[in-house]
């Protein structure tokens, strides 16, 4: 097949997406696919007659390499004179000449629904939920709503919005972070009122809103769900502090253990909640749940669902479908074939 790699764009997980990004068009080349990797903000700048040359040169977008902090968006935004549009030059053209495009974006425009819309559009096939789940699925505070009428346990929080203060808190120890952000930027542990306001001021960088939830001092658990049937489970040991963007993606910062070790029993509650989830959520093909369990009170919680999981070095759904006997460029080929089922 011929398949565009859609990565990069303008989001703080931006080098996260390149790296995704970048192993999948690897892996999908070794499989004998003509692969074009390509920036969803830079697009395909280079003149070419027909598109089968982009697809023949194939495209590499540099270090693959994810830093210990989030990128410099205004840096990126400097590279084009046109930064006012999301979609770089020839993106939609490519995309379209394409048997099949791979979403490797994540967070912000990328995973919250707009992209998938637009190539819904233009009758452009790609990987993972549609525009709607996607969308939901992005905004903590509806996904939050959403599962807690579907009777699916979520942390007790509120949602402020920048400027409507005073800021109402719901005790401590809390947690705040963007609404839609991903990969825990702009998020903080906070412990009393000291620490509140500068958390609030940190994640307001982000987003004009944000979450604040209460605590729960619990074994973080997380599950991919694969075309409905659910992946093994990965408990996530970070080895200081909490599961930031560092310890999400810098090698040896977490202990990430799977299949979890937390017996028959519960593992099949936690696949059931995950894919419970993904139902209510109205999510399509393939995603991954964060899933707390308070040991002390026998009880799960779900903290989001991510409808576009990394695919980096680190990242977790390679290590569940490992667990599986799936190696990446087999998981690579099984997302699209169970994302070809929405145009089917």
């Amino acid at each position: 097949m011929k398949i565009v790699v859609l990565c990069g764009g303008l989001s703080n997980e931006r080098d996260v997406s390149i790296s995704t990004g970048t192993g999948v068009a690897k892996a999908l080349r070794a499989r004998g696919h003509a692969v074009a990797l390509i920036d969803l903000f830079l697009g395909w700048s280079k003149p070419f007659d027909s598109a089968d040359e982009v697809f023949a040169a194939g495209g590499e977008l540099g270090t693959s390499e994810i830093g210990e902090l989030s990128p410099d968006l205004d840096a990126v935004r400097a590279m084009r004179e046109d930064a006012e549009c999301i979609v770089g030059a020839n993106v939609l053209a490519l995309c379209k000449a394409a048997d099949f495009t791979f979403l490797a974006l994540h967070g912000e425009e990328g995973e919250n629904g707009k992209v998938q819309a637009l190539l819904d559009l233009h009758g452009i096939r790609y990987t993972g939920s549609g525009y709607l789940g996607s969308a939901i699925a992005m905004n903590k505070g509806l996904t939050k709503a959403l599962l807690r009428s579907s009777g699916i346990s979520v942390p007790d929080g509120i949602t402020l919005t920048r400027g409507a203060v005073p800021y109402g808190n719901v005790g401590f120890p809390c947690v705040v972070k963007p609404c839609s952000g991903g990969s825990s930027v702009g998020t903080s542990i906070v412990w009393d009122e000291s620490e509140y306001l500068a958390a609030l001021e940190l994640a307001f960088r982000y987003e004009e809103q944000v979450i604040v939830e209460t605590y729960i001092k619990a074994r973080e658990l997380t599950v991919g769900v694969m075309d409905g049937a659910a992946m093994p489970v990965i408990e996530i040991i970070p080895k200081t502090g909490f599961y930031d963007y560092k310890n999400k993606y810098q090698s040896g910062a977490t202990e990430e253990i799977c299949p979890a070790p937390i017996g028959e029993a519960m593992t099949a509650r936690v696949q059931e909640m995950a894919q419970r989830v993904t139902a209510a959520l109205m999510i399509d093909a393939y995603c991954r749940c964060d899933i707390l369990w308070d040991t002390q009170r026998d009880e799960l919680f779900c903290l989001e669902a991510n409808t576009l999981p990394g695919m980096t070095p680190t990242s977790l759904i390679p290590q569940m479908a490992a667990a599986q006997g799936m190696d990446y460029g087999e998981l690579c080929e099984k997302i699209i074939e169970v994302s070809r089922k929405k145009y089917q």
